[in-house]
């Protein structure tokens, strides 16, 4: 049995995965883990679990053979719990899924969590491992320092610069409800001093020819190329573009199989641009970032290789 962890909105990717598994004649198990809480019955020893959803379908840990970690989002806290209470209530929750997953650890995962949860929390490291990988990477800040990020701007930005959270708060195949990266300029910095309550990420803007979205798989590569030149964040106003299939030049591919390993993740999907100047520029992987539109509208079978990755895993741990 194959667990697939993921959340109760998620839809498309999670089918065509699941379609392919049923086509195998693989069984698998959904785990929701925003309903990892009070809907559900969990006991974990000091070796294995067991979980009854909120359809009553009970596994046990024994069964599970290899873990996808499609997708984790927020635990939902119950409406009718005191406010007081719910601190202690995510705390908790948060915990047991934790321990529940950490059960697993012996197993082939896509990806491992505690690389995943590394990589996916440390965009600085990333940039570091890009660098050390031979791709290029822009001259990047992270900070709450109005006066260190204006000293940034006036050394690197040449009067133009992109400013982003760590984390979007929701990432979407469309886009929506994203919180977006901003354009600053000269006039802009006058406004930074609320920095200090919000610290985000500076690199300087880009001119750039397209953006390209891949979808990496073990050393096999998905890129979408999109027709966004003028937008800072292509997925803030999707309707106006189209996806097209593209061909990474084989030194990028190398450079960035390299990374990967060195991340130890067997996915992700990574952002790229493709500057004016003709240079390949990195900008970040997301270990559990969206390419739902790449199957959609190219016709990839990303669900289909990734099981075939775990599933082969599987096999040889076996």
């Amino acid at each position: 049995m194959i667990l697939c962890i993921t959340h109760s909105q998620d839809f498309y990717t999670i089918d065509h995965f699941f379609q392919y598994l049923s086509s195998k004649n693989i069984p698998y198990f959904r785990l929701n883990s925003d309903q990892l809480n009070h809907f559900q019955k969990i006991s974990i020893s000091e070796n294995s679990f067991e979980i009854t959803d909120e359809y009553g379908t009970t596994i046990h840990s024994d069964a599970i053979k290899g873990v996808w970690h499609r997708k984790a989002w927020r635990i939902q806290v119950p409406d009718e719990l005191d406010q007081e209470y719910e601190k202690i209530f995510l705390n908790e929750y948060t915990n047991l899924r934790y321990n529940l997953f950490t059960q697993l650890e012996h197993l082939p995962w896509i990806n491992p969590y505690e690389n995943e949860k590394k990589i996916d929390g440390n965009k600085m490291l990333q940039l570091q491992l890009a660098k050390r990988n031979n791709l290029i990477i822009p001259p990047t800040l992270f900070s709450n320092d109005e006066e260190k990020v204006k000293a940034f701007f006036d050394q690197h930005c040449s009067g133009k610069a992109i400013a982003k959270l760590h984390s979007v708060i929701r990432k979407t195949m469309s886009g929506e409800g994203l919180v977006s990266t901003m354009i600053i300029e000269e006039e802009t910095l006058e406004n930074l001093s609320d920095i200090v309550y919000c610290p985000m990420i500076f690199q300087p803007y880009i001119d750039k020819e397209y953006e390209l979205r891949i979808m990496y798989i073990d050393g096999i590569f998905f890129t979408g190329k999109i027709n966004n030149s003028q937008n800072a964040d292509w997925r803030v106003r999707h309707k106006d573009y189209s996806w097209s299939a593209y061909q990474l030049p084989d030194s990028v591919k190398a450079n960035l199989t390299s990374m990967m390993q060195e991340m130890g993740l067997y996915t992700g999907a990574i952002d790229m641009i493709r500057g004016k100047d003709g240079k390949y520029y990195f900008l970040e992987v997301n270990p559990q970032g969206e390419w739902g539109m790449l199957q959609k509208e190219l016709g990839f079978p990303i669900a289909e290789r990734i099981a075939d990755n775990l599933i082969k895993r599987i096999n040889f741990h076996e």
